[in-house]
Protein backbone atom coordinates (compact mmCIF):
# COMPACT_ATOMS: atom_id res chain seq x y z
CA UNK A 1 0.00 0.00 0.00
CA UNK A 2 0.97 3.48 -0.66
CA UNK A 3 1.27 5.00 2.78
CA UNK A 4 1.26 8.91 3.98
CA UNK A 5 3.60 9.68 7.20
CA UNK A 6 2.70 13.07 8.65
CA UNK A 7 5.28 13.29 11.74
CA UNK A 8 8.12 12.00 9.77
CA UNK A 9 10.29 14.19 11.57
CA UNK A 10 8.92 13.01 15.10
CA UNK A 11 9.54 10.35 17.91
CA UNK A 12 6.47 7.93 16.23
CA UNK A 13 6.62 8.87 12.71
CA UNK A 14 10.40 8.55 12.51
CA UNK A 15 10.30 5.40 14.08
CA UNK A 16 6.91 4.34 12.13
CA UNK A 17 8.39 5.01 8.10
CA UNK A 18 11.50 2.36 7.93
CA UNK A 19 8.99 -0.13 9.90
CA UNK A 20 6.49 0.34 7.02
CA UNK A 21 9.44 -0.06 4.17
CA UNK A 22 10.09 -3.35 5.82
CA UNK A 23 6.44 -4.11 5.84
CA UNK A 24 6.71 -3.61 2.32
CA UNK A 25 4.60 -0.80 2.11
CA UNK A 26 5.34 2.46 -0.15
CA UNK A 27 6.23 5.46 1.72
CA UNK A 28 5.64 9.19 1.75
CA UNK A 29 6.61 11.78 4.09
CA UNK A 30 4.91 15.27 4.57
CA UNK A 31 7.09 17.66 6.63
CA UNK A 32 7.25 21.54 6.48
CA UNK A 33 10.99 21.15 5.86
CA UNK A 34 11.87 18.48 2.96
CA UNK A 35 15.64 19.32 4.59
CA UNK A 36 14.72 17.75 7.88
CA UNK A 37 14.82 14.13 6.37
CA UNK A 38 17.51 14.77 4.69
CA UNK A 39 19.96 12.60 7.21
CA UNK A 40 17.96 10.00 8.50
CA UNK A 41 19.08 6.45 7.16
CA UNK A 42 16.06 5.77 5.06
CA UNK A 43 15.48 9.05 3.25
CA UNK A 44 16.41 7.40 -0.25
CA UNK A 45 13.90 4.87 0.14
CA UNK A 46 10.99 7.55 0.70
CA UNK A 47 9.10 9.72 -1.02
CA UNK A 48 8.95 13.38 0.41
CA UNK A 49 6.92 16.01 0.08
CA UNK A 50 7.27 19.44 1.83
CA UNK A 51 4.09 20.70 2.67
CA UNK A 52 2.31 22.50 5.61
CA UNK A 53 -1.34 21.18 7.56
CA UNK A 54 -2.19 24.87 8.46
CA UNK A 55 -1.92 25.33 4.98
CA UNK A 56 -4.49 23.81 2.67
CA UNK A 57 -3.36 24.76 -0.72
CA UNK A 58 -0.53 22.31 -0.09
CA UNK A 59 -2.01 18.91 0.60
CA UNK A 60 -2.96 17.90 -2.39
CA UNK A 61 -0.17 17.16 -4.02
CA UNK A 62 0.84 15.43 -0.91
CA UNK A 63 -2.22 13.38 -0.61
CA UNK A 64 -2.27 12.20 -4.59
CA UNK A 65 -2.27 8.39 -4.91
CA UNK A 66 -2.34 7.70 -0.72
CA UNK A 67 -4.14 4.81 0.17
CA UNK A 68 -3.37 5.16 4.12
CA UNK A 69 -2.66 8.40 5.94
CA UNK A 70 -1.32 8.57 9.09
CA UNK A 71 -2.16 11.93 11.33
CA UNK A 72 1.32 11.73 13.58
CA UNK A 73 1.40 15.54 13.94
CA UNK A 74 0.28 18.01 17.50
CA UNK A 75 1.86 21.01 18.90
CA UNK A 76 2.02 20.53 22.32
CA UNK A 77 4.65 22.42 24.08
CA UNK A 78 3.57 25.51 21.85
CA UNK A 79 1.25 28.46 22.75
CA UNK A 80 -2.59 27.50 21.56
CA UNK A 81 -1.85 23.51 20.35
CA UNK A 82 -5.61 22.97 20.76
CA UNK A 83 -6.51 25.41 18.12
CA UNK A 84 -3.38 24.30 15.57
CA UNK A 85 -4.04 20.64 15.81
CA UNK A 86 -7.60 21.35 15.65
CA UNK A 87 -6.74 23.15 11.92
CA UNK A 88 -4.54 20.44 11.44
CA UNK A 89 -6.84 17.79 11.34
CA UNK A 90 -9.48 19.62 9.79
CA UNK A 91 -7.33 20.45 6.85
CA UNK A 92 -5.51 16.90 6.94
CA UNK A 93 -9.41 15.01 6.66
CA UNK A 94 -10.66 17.40 4.10
CA UNK A 95 -7.81 16.89 1.57
CA UNK A 96 -7.77 13.10 2.55
CA UNK A 97 -11.23 12.97 1.80
CA UNK A 98 -10.97 14.85 -1.75
CA UNK A 99 -8.03 12.34 -2.67
CA UNK A 100 -9.98 9.29 -2.18
CA UNK A 101 -7.86 8.04 0.79
CA UNK A 102 -9.27 4.88 1.87
CA UNK A 103 -7.83 4.80 5.61
CA UNK A 104 -6.87 7.43 8.26
CA UNK A 105 -4.84 5.90 11.24
CA UNK A 106 -4.11 8.67 14.75
CA UNK A 107 -2.03 7.78 17.05
CA UNK A 108 -4.04 9.73 19.64
CA UNK A 109 -4.17 10.09 23.91
CA UNK A 110 -6.26 7.64 26.50
CA UNK A 111 -10.34 8.30 27.22
CA UNK A 112 -10.79 10.06 30.99
CA UNK A 113 -13.20 8.08 32.49
CA UNK A 114 -17.09 9.38 32.40
CA UNK A 115 -17.63 12.39 34.66
CA UNK A 116 -14.03 13.44 34.52
CA UNK A 117 -12.83 17.24 33.08
CA UNK A 118 -10.39 16.24 31.03
CA UNK A 119 -6.50 17.96 30.84
CA UNK A 120 -6.63 20.63 27.96
CA UNK A 121 -3.85 17.93 25.95
CA UNK A 122 -6.33 14.97 26.02
CA UNK A 123 -9.53 17.04 25.29
CA UNK A 124 -7.05 18.36 21.84
CA UNK A 125 -6.33 14.44 21.55
CA UNK A 126 -10.36 13.80 21.30
CA UNK A 127 -11.18 16.42 19.65
CA UNK A 128 -8.45 15.79 16.67
CA UNK A 129 -10.11 11.70 16.71
CA UNK A 130 -13.62 13.45 16.53
CA UNK A 131 -12.73 15.46 13.66
CA UNK A 132 -10.82 12.42 11.54
CA UNK A 133 -13.85 10.22 12.89
CA UNK A 134 -16.38 12.55 10.82
CA UNK A 135 -14.15 12.92 8.02
CA UNK A 136 -15.88 10.41 5.60
CA UNK A 137 -12.57 8.89 5.16
CA UNK A 138 -12.48 5.19 7.65
CA UNK A 139 -10.57 6.11 10.42
CA UNK A 140 -8.68 4.02 13.02
CA UNK A 141 -8.32 6.01 16.39
CA UNK A 142 -5.46 4.19 18.39
CA UNK A 143 -5.77 5.77 22.25
CA UNK A 144 -2.48 5.13 23.68
CA UNK A 145 -1.76 5.75 27.78
CA UNK A 146 2.59 6.33 28.63
CA UNK A 147 4.63 5.20 25.82
CA UNK A 148 7.93 3.32 27.00
CA UNK A 149 10.94 3.66 24.93
CA UNK A 150 14.36 4.90 24.26
CA UNK A 151 13.93 8.78 23.74
CA UNK A 152 10.28 9.31 24.58
CA UNK A 153 9.13 12.29 26.66
CA UNK A 154 7.11 10.21 28.74
CA UNK A 155 10.02 7.42 29.41
CA UNK A 156 12.92 10.45 29.91
CA UNK A 157 10.25 12.17 32.69
CA UNK A 158 9.98 8.62 34.44
CA UNK A 159 13.84 7.94 34.28
CA UNK A 160 15.21 10.91 35.53
CA UNK A 161 12.61 11.20 38.13
CA UNK A 162 13.53 7.66 39.18
CA UNK A 163 17.28 7.93 38.54
CA UNK A 164 17.70 11.94 40.38
CA UNK A 165 15.51 11.43 43.31
CA UNK A 166 16.00 8.42 46.07
CA UNK A 167 13.21 9.77 47.89
CA UNK A 168 10.31 12.07 47.00
CA UNK A 169 7.50 13.84 48.05
CA UNK A 170 5.16 13.59 44.80
CA UNK A 171 1.47 14.51 43.66
CA UNK A 172 -1.64 12.21 44.50
CA UNK A 173 -1.54 11.41 40.70
CA UNK A 174 1.61 8.57 41.96
CA UNK A 175 -1.39 6.64 42.50
CA UNK A 176 -3.04 6.97 39.39
CA UNK A 177 -3.31 3.31 37.35
CA UNK A 178 -1.49 3.27 34.59
CA UNK A 179 -1.28 0.91 31.68
CA UNK A 180 1.81 1.76 29.62
CA UNK A 181 2.81 0.41 25.89
CA UNK A 182 6.24 -0.33 24.65
CA UNK A 183 6.84 1.48 21.69
CA UNK A 184 7.35 -1.86 19.91
CA UNK A 185 4.16 -2.89 20.54
CA UNK A 186 2.76 0.81 19.19
CA UNK A 187 4.36 0.29 15.56
CA UNK A 188 2.34 -3.13 15.07
CA UNK A 189 -0.71 -1.52 15.98
CA UNK A 190 -0.12 1.80 13.71
CA UNK A 191 1.08 -1.20 10.57
CA UNK A 192 -1.57 -3.37 11.27
CA UNK A 193 -4.23 -1.09 11.41
CA UNK A 194 -3.50 -0.32 7.89
CA UNK A 195 -4.81 -3.41 7.08
CA UNK A 196 -8.55 -3.02 8.77
CA UNK A 197 -11.79 -3.67 7.18
CA UNK A 198 -12.75 0.03 5.07
CA UNK A 199 -16.29 -0.32 7.70
CA UNK A 200 -14.07 -0.07 10.55
CA UNK A 201 -14.31 3.48 11.77
CA UNK A 202 -13.70 3.75 15.36
CA UNK A 203 -11.39 4.04 18.42
CA UNK A 204 -9.42 1.36 20.07
CA UNK A 205 -7.83 1.30 23.48
CA UNK A 206 -4.10 0.01 23.47
CA UNK A 207 -2.00 -0.93 26.16
CA UNK A 208 0.62 -3.30 27.53
CA UNK A 209 0.69 -6.17 29.65
CA UNK A 210 0.51 -4.66 32.79
CA UNK A 211 -1.45 -1.77 35.04
CA UNK A 212 0.42 -0.16 37.30
CA UNK A 213 0.50 3.83 39.49
CA UNK A 214 3.07 5.71 38.43
CA UNK A 215 5.04 4.68 41.49
CA UNK A 216 5.11 1.42 41.03
CA UNK A 217 6.19 2.29 37.62
CA UNK A 218 9.28 4.38 39.13
CA UNK A 219 9.85 1.54 41.67
CA UNK A 220 10.27 -1.12 38.48
CA UNK A 221 12.28 0.91 36.62
CA UNK A 222 14.79 1.44 39.05
CA UNK A 223 14.78 -2.44 39.67
CA UNK A 224 15.44 -2.91 35.88
CA UNK A 225 18.24 0.09 36.14
CA UNK A 226 19.71 -1.62 39.10
CA UNK A 227 19.06 1.30 41.54
CA UNK A 228 17.44 0.45 45.31
CA UNK A 229 13.68 1.00 45.33
CA UNK A 230 12.30 4.59 46.01
CA UNK A 231 11.26 6.46 48.88
CA UNK A 232 7.62 7.88 47.59
CA UNK A 233 5.74 9.61 49.35
CA UNK A 234 2.39 10.77 48.30
CA UNK A 235 1.26 14.90 49.19
CA UNK A 236 -1.84 16.74 48.12
CA UNK A 237 0.10 19.52 48.15
CA UNK A 238 1.37 19.90 45.16
CA UNK A 239 -1.43 20.95 42.31
CA UNK A 240 -0.79 20.11 38.46
CA UNK A 241 1.34 22.92 37.85
CA UNK A 242 3.58 22.81 40.68
CA UNK A 243 4.49 19.34 39.71
CA UNK A 244 5.09 20.22 36.10
CA UNK A 245 7.82 23.02 37.52
CA UNK A 246 8.84 20.60 39.67
CA UNK A 247 9.30 17.81 36.30
CA UNK A 248 11.09 20.51 34.25
CA UNK A 249 13.41 21.18 36.89
CA UNK A 250 14.52 17.66 37.55
CA UNK A 251 14.13 16.34 33.84
CA UNK A 252 15.21 17.34 30.07
CA UNK A 253 11.33 17.68 29.48
CA UNK A 254 10.86 21.50 29.53
CA UNK A 255 7.74 22.75 31.19
CA UNK A 256 6.15 23.50 28.16
CA UNK A 257 5.35 20.01 27.38
CA UNK A 258 5.77 18.65 30.97
CA UNK A 259 2.61 20.66 31.69
CA UNK A 260 -0.01 19.13 29.36
CA UNK A 261 1.61 15.45 30.00
CA UNK A 262 1.63 15.96 34.27
CA UNK A 263 -1.95 17.18 33.99
CA UNK A 264 -2.87 13.66 31.59
CA UNK A 265 -1.72 11.96 34.52
CA UNK A 266 -4.15 13.21 37.14
CA UNK A 267 -6.43 10.52 35.18
CA UNK A 268 -6.04 6.80 35.16
CA UNK A 269 -5.24 5.46 31.80
CA UNK A 270 -6.08 1.85 31.29
CA UNK A 271 -7.46 -0.14 28.44
CA UNK A 272 -10.97 -0.87 28.51
CA UNK A 273 -11.10 -3.18 25.75
CA UNK A 274 -8.43 -5.29 23.75
CA UNK A 275 -10.31 -5.04 20.92
CA UNK A 276 -7.58 -4.48 18.22
CA UNK A 277 -5.41 -7.25 19.56
CA UNK A 278 -7.89 -9.78 18.48
CA UNK A 279 -8.63 -8.32 15.29
CA UNK A 280 -5.15 -7.95 14.02
CA UNK A 281 -4.33 -11.43 15.59
CA UNK A 282 -1.25 -10.13 17.50
CA UNK A 283 0.49 -12.19 20.22
CA UNK A 284 0.30 -9.97 23.75
CA UNK A 285 2.25 -6.81 24.27
CA UNK A 286 5.03 -6.46 26.42
CA UNK A 287 5.18 -5.95 30.05
CA UNK A 288 6.86 -3.08 31.42
CA UNK A 289 9.50 -4.56 32.75
CA UNK A 290 10.92 -6.40 29.40
CA UNK A 291 9.85 -2.92 27.44
CA UNK A 292 11.99 -0.63 30.36
CA UNK A 293 14.92 -2.99 29.82
CA UNK A 294 14.87 -2.96 26.38
CA UNK A 295 14.83 1.02 26.44
CA UNK A 296 17.64 1.55 28.76
CA UNK A 297 19.50 -1.05 26.54
CA UNK A 298 19.50 1.03 23.69
CA UNK A 299 20.21 3.93 25.86
CA UNK A 300 23.41 2.52 27.20
CA UNK A 301 24.24 0.95 23.49
CA UNK A 302 23.77 4.76 22.02
CA UNK A 303 21.26 3.17 19.52
CA UNK A 304 18.34 5.68 19.91
CA UNK A 305 16.61 6.12 16.59
CA UNK A 306 14.61 8.99 17.40
CA UNK A 307 13.46 11.24 20.56
CA UNK A 308 10.88 13.39 21.73
CA UNK A 309 13.11 16.35 20.86
CA UNK A 310 12.90 15.26 17.33
CA UNK A 311 10.06 17.44 16.72
CA UNK A 312 10.28 20.88 16.95
CA UNK A 313 7.34 23.97 16.96
CA UNK A 314 9.60 25.75 13.97
CA UNK A 315 11.45 24.22 11.14
CA UNK A 316 15.03 24.80 10.70
CA UNK A 317 14.95 25.63 7.10
CA UNK A 318 12.03 28.70 7.93
CA UNK A 319 14.31 31.06 9.48
CA UNK A 320 17.54 31.69 7.00
CA UNK A 321 20.96 33.13 8.66
CA UNK A 322 20.80 36.83 8.56
CA UNK A 323 23.83 36.92 7.43
CA UNK A 324 23.14 40.22 6.54
CA UNK A 325 21.71 43.66 7.92
CA UNK A 326 19.89 44.63 4.91
CA UNK A 327 17.88 40.94 5.08
CA UNK A 328 16.70 41.83 8.58
CA UNK A 329 15.32 45.53 8.30
CA UNK A 330 18.36 46.40 11.56
CA UNK A 331 21.25 45.29 13.30
CA UNK A 332 22.44 41.76 13.27
CA UNK A 333 25.44 41.12 15.66
CA UNK A 334 28.47 39.19 14.92
CA UNK A 335 31.14 37.26 16.76
CA UNK A 336 33.49 35.71 14.31
CA UNK A 337 36.74 33.77 15.51
CA UNK A 338 39.24 31.33 13.53
CA UNK A 339 42.26 29.57 14.55
CA UNK A 340 44.70 27.26 12.78
CA UNK A 341 44.85 23.55 13.82
CA UNK A 342 47.82 21.35 13.43
CA UNK A 343 45.60 18.77 12.48
CA UNK A 344 44.10 17.47 9.02
CA UNK A 345 40.14 19.40 8.70
CA UNK A 346 38.93 15.67 9.15
CA UNK A 347 40.26 15.64 12.30
CA UNK A 348 38.41 18.70 13.30
CA UNK A 349 35.28 17.95 11.86
CA UNK A 350 35.49 15.02 14.25
CA UNK A 351 35.67 17.48 17.52
CA UNK A 352 33.17 19.96 15.92
CA UNK A 353 30.43 16.97 15.09
CA UNK A 354 30.82 15.82 18.64
CA UNK A 355 30.09 18.91 20.70
CA UNK A 356 27.26 18.91 23.19
CA UNK A 357 25.80 17.17 25.14
CA UNK A 358 27.98 14.55 27.01
CA UNK A 359 30.82 15.99 25.35
CA UNK A 360 30.39 19.70 26.32
CA UNK A 361 30.92 22.90 24.64
CA UNK A 362 34.60 23.01 25.68
CA UNK A 363 34.43 26.55 27.16
CA UNK A 364 33.56 27.61 30.69
CA UNK A 365 31.30 24.89 31.69
CA UNK A 366 29.68 26.75 34.94
CA UNK A 367 28.89 29.68 32.37
CA UNK A 368 27.24 27.17 30.14
CA UNK A 369 24.98 25.47 32.97
CA UNK A 370 23.91 28.98 34.63
CA UNK A 371 22.91 29.83 31.56
CA UNK A 372 20.88 26.85 31.10
CA UNK A 373 19.30 26.86 34.30
CA UNK A 374 18.61 30.16 33.83
CA UNK A 375 16.90 28.64 30.50
CA UNK A 376 15.02 26.68 32.21
CA UNK A 377 13.77 28.89 35.16
CA UNK A 378 12.11 30.85 32.38
CA UNK A 379 10.34 28.34 30.73
CA UNK A 380 12.79 27.24 28.37
CA UNK A 381 14.74 23.60 27.65
CA UNK A 382 17.74 24.40 28.84
CA UNK A 383 20.64 22.26 28.46
CA UNK A 384 19.73 18.95 29.40
CA UNK A 385 17.90 17.73 25.90
CA UNK A 386 21.41 16.36 24.93
CA UNK A 387 21.88 14.60 21.72
CA UNK A 388 20.42 11.84 20.22
CA UNK A 389 23.77 10.01 19.22
CA UNK A 390 27.08 10.93 20.68
CA UNK A 391 29.14 11.33 17.71
CA UNK A 392 27.15 12.08 14.98
CA UNK A 393 24.28 14.42 14.18
CA UNK A 394 21.67 15.02 12.04
CA UNK A 395 19.50 18.29 10.42
CA UNK A 396 16.63 19.21 12.38
CA UNK A 397 18.04 16.81 15.69
CA UNK A 398 18.13 18.85 19.04
CA UNK A 399 21.22 19.23 20.21
CA UNK A 400 21.12 20.90 23.72
CA UNK A 401 19.25 23.91 23.47
CA UNK A 402 20.28 24.43 20.12
CA UNK A 403 18.52 22.55 16.66
CA UNK A 404 20.79 21.60 13.91
CA UNK A 405 20.00 23.87 11.05
CA UNK A 406 22.64 22.99 8.73
CA UNK A 407 25.48 20.31 8.19
CA UNK A 408 27.69 19.71 5.12
CA UNK A 409 29.58 17.05 6.65
CA UNK A 410 33.46 17.52 7.30
CA UNK A 411 33.27 21.08 6.67
CA UNK A 412 30.57 23.28 8.44
CA UNK A 413 27.94 22.84 11.48
CA UNK A 414 25.39 25.44 11.97
CA UNK A 415 22.95 25.58 14.79
CA UNK A 416 19.77 27.68 15.81
CA UNK A 417 19.07 28.77 19.48
CA UNK A 418 16.08 27.68 20.90
CA UNK A 419 16.31 29.16 24.18
CA UNK A 420 14.34 31.84 25.56
CA UNK A 421 16.43 34.98 24.14
CA UNK A 422 14.96 38.41 22.99
CA UNK A 423 15.73 37.83 19.40
CA UNK A 424 17.19 34.75 17.08
CA UNK A 425 20.20 33.24 17.54
CA UNK A 426 23.14 30.98 15.45
CA UNK A 427 26.19 29.21 16.23
CA UNK A 428 28.21 28.21 13.11
CA UNK A 429 31.39 26.72 13.22
CA UNK A 430 33.51 25.75 10.01
CA UNK A 431 36.66 23.40 9.12
CA UNK A 432 38.64 23.99 6.45
CA UNK A 433 41.92 22.45 5.01
CA UNK A 434 44.18 24.80 4.71
CA UNK A 435 46.13 23.06 2.10
CA UNK A 436 49.27 22.42 3.66
CA UNK A 437 48.17 19.11 6.07
CA UNK A 438 46.56 21.36 8.39
CA UNK A 439 43.51 23.49 8.93
CA UNK A 440 41.53 26.11 9.95
CA UNK A 441 38.77 26.48 12.39
CA UNK A 442 36.15 29.61 11.82
CA UNK A 443 33.80 29.82 14.34
CA UNK A 444 30.37 32.77 14.50
CA UNK A 445 27.84 33.72 16.34
CA UNK A 446 25.21 36.00 15.05
CA UNK A 447 22.00 37.06 17.36
CA UNK A 448 19.43 39.21 15.49
CA UNK A 449 17.77 41.42 18.36
CA UNK A 450 14.34 41.60 18.98
CA UNK A 451 13.33 45.26 19.81
CA UNK A 452 15.21 47.39 22.51
CA UNK A 453 15.43 44.14 24.50
CA UNK A 454 17.40 42.16 22.05
CA UNK A 455 19.89 44.81 21.54
CA UNK A 456 20.03 45.30 25.46
CA UNK A 457 20.62 41.36 25.90
CA UNK A 458 23.65 41.63 23.65
CA UNK A 459 25.12 44.14 25.29
CA UNK A 460 24.95 42.82 28.78
CA UNK A 461 26.50 39.44 27.40
CA UNK A 462 29.19 40.69 25.36
CA UNK A 463 32.05 41.19 28.40
CA UNK A 464 31.54 37.55 28.13
CA UNK A 465 31.99 36.22 25.04
CA UNK A 466 35.79 36.80 24.79
CA UNK A 467 35.48 33.94 27.59
CA UNK A 468 33.00 31.93 26.29
CA UNK A 469 33.93 31.73 22.98
CA UNK A 470 37.37 32.67 22.95
CA UNK A 471 38.00 29.88 25.46
CA UNK A 472 35.46 27.52 23.33
CA UNK A 473 37.75 28.30 19.91
CA UNK A 474 40.96 27.83 21.59
CA UNK A 475 39.75 24.55 23.68
CA UNK A 476 38.08 23.14 20.35
CA UNK A 477 41.01 23.42 18.29
CA UNK A 478 43.58 22.05 20.74
CA UNK A 479 41.14 18.83 21.03
CA UNK A 480 41.52 18.24 17.61
CA UNK A 481 45.18 18.32 17.61
CA UNK A 482 45.58 15.92 20.78
CA UNK A 483 43.27 13.55 18.53
CA UNK A 484 46.31 12.81 16.32
CA UNK A 485 48.57 12.12 19.28
CA UNK A 486 45.90 9.14 20.51
CA UNK A 487 45.04 10.94 23.53
CA UNK A 488 41.28 10.08 23.12
CA UNK A 489 41.39 6.72 22.14
CA UNK A 490 38.13 5.50 19.95
CA UNK A 491 35.95 8.02 21.46
CA UNK A 492 35.86 11.41 18.85
CA UNK A 493 34.60 14.33 20.17
CA UNK A 494 35.37 14.14 23.74
CA UNK A 495 36.76 16.75 24.81
CA UNK A 496 40.14 16.97 26.90
CA UNK A 497 39.93 20.73 28.24
CA UNK A 498 37.34 23.08 29.03
CA UNK A 499 39.44 25.54 30.84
Amino acid sequence: MRCLVTGATGYIGGRLAPRLLEAGHTVRCLSRSAGRLRDVPWADQVEIVQADLSDPATLPAAMEGVEVAYFLVHSLGQRDFERRDREAARNFAEAAHAAGVRRIVYLGGPEPAPGDRPSPHLRSRAEVARILLESGVPTAVLRAPVIIGSGSASFEMLRYLTERLPAMVTPRWVSNRIQPIAVRDVLRYLIGAAGLPPEVNRGFDIGGADVLTYAEMMNRYAKAAGLPRRIIVPTRVLSPWLSAHWVGLITPVPHAIARPLVASLVHEAIAHENDLTEILGFDEPLGFDEAARRALTKIRDADVETRWTSASGRDAAAEPLPSDPDWSGGSVYVDERSRPVQAPAEQLWRVIEGIGGENGWYSFPLAWSVRGWMDRLAGGVGLRRGRRDRHRLRVGEALDWWRVEEIEPGALLRLRAEMRVPGRAWLEMRAEPDGEGGSVYRQRAVFLPRGLGGHLYWASVLPFHGIVFNGMARNITATAESLGQGSLGSSPGQPVAHG
